[in-house]
């Protein structure tokens, strides 16, 4: 009984291996008889045209046996069929001829039984190669790496001790120049298009960043040191090179520095090892943007008209071109709003951000417009610029543009000037009482 608990509790196993022992055929001339522990309606015994087959497994750490029959087409392949090996899940198997000769009991040996070894199908040099392959690709891949980036560094670092070294960046920019000094020679020079570029690069690359004060869709700016002096650095992300480019060539047109536009002072590209960084030096202003300071303050009407005024002259400038044989072509701005307009220390206003603005070419009555994805700011667009109705072909389309955005402006900066007057809403004095905000 302790045998048939065993067999029924290897169902599965036993189920299998009786797939094909329902039938008997003779072998020779009579059939194998031989012990079955799950074929209760024939006494324990079962008929085969093959082989006897006893096992003994571990099942919940107990030795059990299962004896049955083989079928003749089972015994495969001939001299070692599947049936009669020995396995991890059947410790011990035994095939015999005779009648009833499966009746024995098996034992498991001290140990495990040695499993059958099976050829592996990589040899010794096969799988030194599988293994060293990998490696040698992966330090093949470390050292390519390695030597970039050292020659990055090395470039990187030579061109800086060669800028530094240039005896004609040493004459422009002695070491006891301040930034203060280095402003005056600035507003002071003949052409008006700012540093030449070896005195730029040095400029750029001993500047000391303080803090970061803003971040727009273009990157960040922060407050650098230079000489003891604070300057505003705009760095540009690496896909808005277009944008930096073009907002340093402009700044760079001949005749364009003026006091109420904000002043430039360098731009260089900074490979740090890693990555490049877009720099825009400028002059730092620590009350902001225009739209900041409306935030933070009211103004008196004298303020008010200061701020008006200095915006217009800024502008203005843009918009004036200068005949001469170092002329300054027209420059419509394209992205006037509040945001874009800095405030000095003495309360007067300098246009910034000149990232999308366009030059006209009087000679050839052209208008110089970069290929930028950036757009205005939809708030301060005039209505020819918001349906597309605009004459991209005329520079006094795009000038209209630029005042329409200043009175916008203006609205602002009116909004909160404290004349001592009552509040209103804007459209009060428009719609009907009943309609009235």
């Amino acid at each position: 009984m302790a045998e048939s608990a065993g067999a029924s509790s290897f169902f599965p196993l036993v189920v299998l291996l009786l797939a094909g022992s329902s039938g008997s055929g003779p072998r020779g001339i009579q059939a194998l008889l031989c012990t079955c522990t799950s074929c209760l309606q024939a006494n324990y015994t079962c008929e085969t045209d093959g082989a006897c087959m006893v096992s003994i497994f571990n099942l919940d750490g107990m030795e059990h046996h299962v004896r049955t029959c083989i079928p003749k087409v089972e015994l495969v392949p001939a001299g070692k069929p599947f049936y009669c090996l020995s396995s991890e899940d059947l410790r011990n198997t035994h095939c015999c001829y005779t009648d009833f000769c499966n009746k024995i009991d098996l034992r498991v040996p001290s140990g495990h039984l040695k499993e059958p070894e099976h050829p592996s199908m990589w040899g010794p040099v096969e799988l030194v190669g599988i293994i060293a392959g990998p490696v040698f690709l992966l330090f093949l891949i470390i050292i390519i790496v390695f030597l970039v980036i050292n020659y990055h560094q090395r470039v990187y670092h030579n061109r800086q001790r060669l800028d530094m070294e240039d005896p004609s960046c040493e004459m422009c920019l002695s070491k006891d120049k301040t930034l203060q000094d280095l402003v005056y020679d600035l507003s002071t020079s003949g052409s008006g298009s700012g540093l030449p570029l070896f005195v730029q690069r040095t400029v750029a690359r001993t500047i000391v960043l303080q803090e970061i004060i803003g971040k727009g869709r273009f990157g960040e700016v922060w407050r650098g040191r230079w000489r003891g002096g604070d300057v505003a650095v705009k760095i540009f992300s690496s896909r808005e090179e277009r944008s930096w480019f073009r907002e340093a060539e402009i700044y760079q047109t001949v005749m364009l520095r003026h006091e109420n536009i904000l002043g430039f002072i360098a731009a260089d590209n900074k490979d740090n090892g890693t990555w490049t960084q877009l720099w825009l030096v400028s002059d730092y202003h620590e009350h902001g943007s225009l739209f900041d300071y409306l935030n933070r303050y009211t103004v008196t009407i004298e303020g008010m008209i200061k701020l008006a005024l200095s915006a217009a002259s800024g502008l203005a400038h843009l918009h004036m071109e200068i005949v001469g044989t170092q002329g300054k072509p027209g420059i419509a701005h394209r992205d006037l709003k509040s945001k874009n307009i800095l405030v000095k220390k003495n309360g007067m206003c300098a246009i910034a951000d000149l990232g999308l603005a366009v030059r006209h070419d009087a000679v050839t009555d052209t208008i110089d417009i970069a290929p930028n994805q950036r757009v205005g700011t939809k708030r301060y667009m005039a209505p020819e610029v918001l349906d597309e109705t605009i004459n991209m072909k005329h520079f006094d389309s795009f000038k209209c543009a630029d005042i329409y955005a200043l009175g916008l402006v203006y609205w602002e900066i009116a909004r909160r000037c404290n004349s001592g007057g009552t509040f209103l809403f804007c459209l009060f004095l428009l719609l009907p009482p009943r309609l009235g905000c």
